[in-house]
């Protein structure tokens, strides 16, 4: 079980998510369940991946958490970990994907460490390493969110770019940021 859901529920899930059975979605689901095992029953929580390879995923069919609804804050650090605390008090617990234990599981440690090309991998021993042994993977450790950390984080007010005309809210000053910054591409 991962949470309340069987494997094949999971799988079923993370195929219509995330297009396929990643091995990084599924050991993600381990991650959210590790830490949501230490968090006090029925609290609201908030999560920070600190990754936005294939975890975000999970959080996101696993829990009510989305990028969407401000619940998920993707922290771009590529460590396989995640942050998983109550709104209101910020306690809560880390889990990550422990280096140290993954010696005991071979396929998980190459493809983890990168040490085969995914085309040498054996995709199918590797989910069943991962569904089979997931939660032995991890460490968690208890955590107490900053108080900064906590509350709702408004957009503040919002104004329209002299720019361009569109609405950005004024915390990034006189001009939006695309304006301010440049965009990535360009209009056709």
């Amino acid at each position: 079980m991962i949470g309340s859901l069987s494997e094949e529920e999971f799988l079923q899930k993370v195929l219509a998510f995330h297009g396929h059975a990643a091995p990084g979605v599924l050991l993600g689901g381990f991650l959210v369940e590790a830490a949501r095992a230490h968090m006090k029953e029925g609290c609201l929580f908030d999560i920070i991946s600190e990754t936005r390879q294939c975890l975000p995923d999970a959080v996101q069919i696993l829990t009510p958490c989305t990028v969407g609804n401000g619940w998920l804050v993707v922290q771009d650090l590529s460590l396989y970990s995640l942050v998983m605390y109550d709104k209101h008090t910020g306690e809560g617990c880390r889990a990550w994907v422990d280096p140290a234990k993954l010696g005991n599981f071979p396929l998980t440690y190459e493809w983890f460490y990168k040490l085969k090309a995914k085309k040498e991998q054996d995709g199918e021993a590797l989910r069943r390493e991962i569904l089979d042994h997931g939660f032995e993977m991890i460490s968690t450790r208890p955590v107490q969110m900053k108080p900064e950390a906590l509350g709702h984080k408004s957009k503040g007010a919002i104004v329209t770019c002299p720019t361009c005309g569109e609405a950005y809210p004024v915390k990034f000053g006189d001009t939006c940021p695309l304006c301010r910054e440049g965009r990535s591409y360009r209009y056709c």
